[in-house]
């Protein structure tokens, strides 16, 4: 007899029926990615998958082709490296996103048992390591025959979100046996989420020696014409940004939205954050704090780039006191986001 779901089900297979193991749930954590070292090799095997996704980048030219395989991939890699030299998790030879997003599994694992919610929790890489792939396999071999998968992205973008999903399709497609699947919807007006972020926010503030002119809410950008082709991104990002001015009491003047991490010569989402910060110093900003709530965990854009690049970008600009705030992670309000995603979108199964 298997108890699913409180529900008593006689099952009657024959005595030569192959042995299987079945009525589990299963949830999968699922994040961006990582090179599996810092090294020119490593980085650009993460590269390569990655800048080969369609949906990252949308361009399928020959001449785009040429850029990536014969200047991208041959001289971006050992530069990467070095970014990630700067930021990466010595003890566990890993960057800081694989190190976050596997407690933050641990942690809901934990929270689920004590919640008295049977569930297997796993995570994975959209690219790099533990892949999607993978980890599907394994939950299906642990007999989850519904699984959750949780995008850990809180704006959709099809950059992101979708292109998640278009990996644990493409594994489903080698099951014989596929399991049920539910995707968990973005989240970027949830209001845990909106709490944890601004919660985060006025802790950062309270340990601080200044007190800011200015806040910038940094989200990661995406090219102009995917917003212009229906993506909903940056309608995503503008909620985000109002429903956390509204939870702060700070209006347009007081907290900005802008879009970092452009890549190549395109028109991206504006405002850009770096051109931003130069600015925003040129005319006499002295104190300046930037949050990113579109990531969920500390990774290059947010340790180097952000609290890296961007603060020199500042400081150089003029500006005197510079601070970026960390991710949720898997911080107590960055585990009841997660929880409440989890926990919303395992109704009826666990």
């Amino acid at each position: 007899m298997n108890e699913i779901s409180g529900h008593s089900t006689f099952t009657h297979r024959p005595a030569d029926h192959p042995g299987v193991q079945s009525g589990s749930v299963g949830v999968l954590l699922v994040n961006l990615g990582t090179p599996d070292a810092t090294d020119a090799g490593s980085v650009r095997r993460y590269l390569r998958e990655f800048l080969h996704d369609k949906r990252v980048i949308e361009d399928d030219t020959i001449v785009w082709k040429f850029v990536l395989n014969a200047i991208i991939l041959p001289l971006r890699p050992r530069r990467k490296g070095l970014d990630y030299e700067k930021i990466w998790n010595r003890e566990k030879n890993e960057s800081p996103l694989k190190t976050i997003t596997r407690s933050q599994a641990d942690k809901l694992s934990a929270v689920l048992t004590q919640r008295g919610k049977s569930a297997v929790v796993d995570w994975a890489m959209r690219y790099g390591n533990p892949s999607i792939r993978s980890r599907l396999s394994q939950l299906a071999a642990q007999g989850c025959d519904r699984i959750l998968v949780v995008p850990l992205y809180p704006q959709y973008a099809a950059a992101t979100s979708a292109t998640v999903c278009d990996e644990v399709f493409r594994a489903l497609m080698d099951m014989r046996w596929q399991p049920t699947l539910r995707v968990a919807a973005p989240y970027f007006d949830e209001p845990a989420y909106i709490e944890a972020l601004a919660a985060s926010l006025e802790a950062h503030l309270k340990m601080l020696a200044f007190a800011p002119d200015l806040i910038i809410a940094s989200f990661h950008g995406i090219p102009m014409s995917y917003f212009q082709k229906g993506d909903p991104y940056y309608c995503h990002c503008a909620k985000t940004t109002r429903l956390l001015r509204e939870r702060l009491r700070l209006d347009e003047s007081k907290l900005i939205m802008t879009f970092q991490s452009r890549f190549g010569r395109a028109e991206w989402l504006k405002p850009y954050t770096d051109m931003t910060v130069k600015e925003l110093a040129a005319r006499g900003v002295r104190n300046l704090v930037v949050i990113t709530p579109g990531f969920s965990a500390d990774c290059l854009e947010t340790l180097e780039e952000i609290a890296g690049e961007n603060a020199e970008y500042f400081r150089h600009a003029g500006g005197e006191n510079f601070a970026a705030v960390p991710c949720l992670n898997d911080s107590e309000p960055g585990m009841r986001v997660i929880e409440a995603v989890v926990l919303r979108e395992l109704q009826g199964w666990a």
